[in-house]
């Protein structure tokens, strides 16, 4: 039987990759992104599967129409999909009160605002799936992205809270950490208005780098990501993290690592100091 989805951020990149996957495959898919004329070929191509609407995840009232539209059109939702966000480039110093409550607005409040809408639904019917799109710097910490990665820490605090608050519910709770990805994430990010040349030989590296993810051979692609989410919500047990793509594993492997040590060596120093007559 086909799941009905809700998919966010589906313009390009991932979100757009996983909405070709899932109408491909038969779900059903409320697909939407800010621009909604951007996902006009897929309404064309999959009539009747794939519903497109306008979103900004910013915006409350958007928020309550696009679920009710859901519920209308397909009868529920199955699958809420967190996928829409951005990057804010810049050091601590750099960001401002503005460009930091811009990126929280998109990357956590929108993603809270969707699952609490979603909920009275997943409660009537018995169950349902959240899918939080994260990133590896929800636990890898990156010079010069102070605020998208305080944002996805947050984002997946949310998402752990959710699963021990509902899961009695009937509803499943992941959190989706992709590695670097040829999208135009990079190409995207947005650069603070106020650069500080301190910082210059730290950040300089990792927003060079961001710059040349598009089109990158290297990188993994969209469909990788797009493959894995659709496996994921056929598991009976989904887990509640997902690392995507090679790269994901070694850099969450290697902060997991260094934290367990430093959590180790702290712990033994305060043992020996509280001994210490």
């Amino acid at each position: 039987m086909a799941r009905r989805w809700l998919v966010t951020g589906c313009s390009t990149g991932l979100g757009r990759a996983l909405v070709e996957r899932l109408a491909q495959a038969g779900e059903r898919v409320v697909a939407t992104a800010r621009r909604p004329e951007t996902l006009a070929d897929l309404a064309e191509r999959y009539p009747g599967t794939v519903l497109t609407l306008a979103l900004d995840v910013c915006d409350p009232v958007a928020c309550a129409s696009v679920v009710a539209a859901a519920a209308r059109h397909f009868g529920g939702v199955d699958v809420l999909v967190n996928n829409a966000g951005y990057g804010q480039c810049g050091a601590v110093e750099e960001v401002s009160d503005g460009e930091l409550e811009a990126q929280f607005a998109t990357n956590v409040y929108g993603p809270w605002r969707l699952a609490r809408l979603v909920l009275p639904l997943w409660r009537a019917q018995g169950g349902g799936h959240a899918v939080f799109v994260s990133s590896i710097a929800g636990m890898v910490p990156f010079p010069g992205l102070a605020a998208y990665t305080a944002s996805k820490f947050a984002l997946e605090g949310l998402a752990e809270s959710l699963a021990q608050e509902s899961a009695h519910l009937g509803v499943k709770v992941t959190i989706v950490q992709p590695g670097g990805f040829s999208t135009l994430y990079g190409v995207s990010a947005a650069m603070p208005r106020e650069r500080v040349a301190a910082y210059e030989q730290v950040e300089g590296p990792m927003i060079e780098g961001l710059r040349g993810m598009h089109g990158n051979p290297d990188l993994n692609p969209p469909e990788l990501f797009a493959e894995a989410v659709h496996r994921l919500v056929d598991l009976p047990e989904p887990p509640l993290r997902l690392p995507v793509g090679e790269d994901a594993g070694q850099f969450l492997t290697m902060a997991l690592t260094a934290r367990t040590k430093e959590f180790e060596d702290v712990t033994a120093a305060r043992l020996h100091i509280a001994a210490t007559p």
